[in-house]
């Protein structure tokens, strides 16, 4: 009785000392994590002007389907959900797929250049594209010089080609990133799978679909869910691209970006902002079940 005496004491004291080691972190965690979580759920109930806030139930809720501006920037948000997601994901596939061939030579440079603008200065890369996009910049000259265009495409003060530069810009910063995912599950697979479907006749588009693409379903899944989360969050370049506007006409306006807009830059209301906010937070859990129950393996 008395050595599990000693072993119960020793046991607790290793216990203890565990949660000593641990107790740092997890008060970080509950002050700048948990504690912002819970603080602008309660926010989200109350209305009012900066710091005059009061109780207002669900009142910020129906303020949401009457609140045009909400709706412009969810309508924004969605398009560049379903536009940019699946050509950056399919893009970075096909990269992958490109430099994962052996016989392609100066394959560290391809890869590096491709990788490069994800690690690139955002503010730096939005003046450049700005630049390049402008109405006598050198992306409308080169279309012009080519004979693909009469006249300059007002890149960013024409509401459907400023979504076109926003779709562009993203995809351009994170295509590489998703690119080294796919790049390294592919070469992880066996290459003796491929060499036994050459043996069989097999072409190199039906290797493609029917073994990469199905043995990368994992891979694609992780990337398509940290996609949706980024762009459904998407703040940065459409705040430096338009001068915090989200112009012409509220047409690049995303979620965030007014969430930013009706903290700091209107009148504050505080309580309406976090409501906005967990508008993403629900789009974000429904579009990841989604995903998950799709790509789920089936019996």
């Amino acid at each position: 009785m008395a050595a599990m005496a000693r072993r119960g004491g020793l046991a607790r004291q290793y216990q203890m000392s565990g949660w000593l080691f641990t107790a740092p972190a997890l008060l970080l965690i509950g002050i700048f994590l948990v504690y912002p979580i819970i603080r602008s759920l309660v926010l989200s109930f109350y209305s009012g002007r900066g710091m005059m806030q009061k109780f207002a139930g669900a009142d910020n809720i129906l303020r949401l389907s009457n609140d045009p501006v909400f709706l412009k920037a969810l309508g924004n948000t969605m398009i560049f959900f379903i536009v940019q997601v699946p050509i950056m994901i399919t893009l970075a596939i096909l990269l992958a797929a490109a430099l994962n061939n052996p016989r392609l030579r100066f394959v560290g440079f391809f890869r590096t250049a491709i990788f490069l603008p994800c690690v690139s200065s955002l503010v730096a890369y939005s003046v450049l594209f700005k630049s390049m996009f402008s109405v006598d910049g050198v992306v409308n000259n080169t279309l012009m010089s080519l004979g693909l265009m009469a006249e300059p495409i007002g890149w960013l003060t024409d509401p459907f080609w400023a979504k076109v530069l926003i779709i562009i810009a993203i995809t351009w910063r994170w295509t590489g990133y998703n690119m080294i995912f796919y790049l390294a599950a592919m070469q992880n697979i066996d290459r003796s799978i491929y060499e036994a479907a050459t043996v069989d006749g097999v072409p190199s588009w039906r290797r493609f679909l029917h073994l990469t693409v199905p043995m990368l379903k994992p891979v694609i899944l992780f990337t398509t869910i940290t996609s949706t989360i980024g762009t459904l969050q998407l703040f940065d370049e459409v705040y430096n691209l338009t001068a915090g506007i989200g112009g012409p006409a509220n047409s690049t306006l995303t979620l965030s970006l007014y969430i930013y807009n009706l903290t700091f830059r209107y009148m504050p209301s505080f309580g309406y902002a976090a409501t906005v906010s967990y508008v993403i937070v629900v789009l974000v859990a429904l579009l990841s079940l989604f995903q998950f129950y799709a790509a789920r393996e089936k019996q």
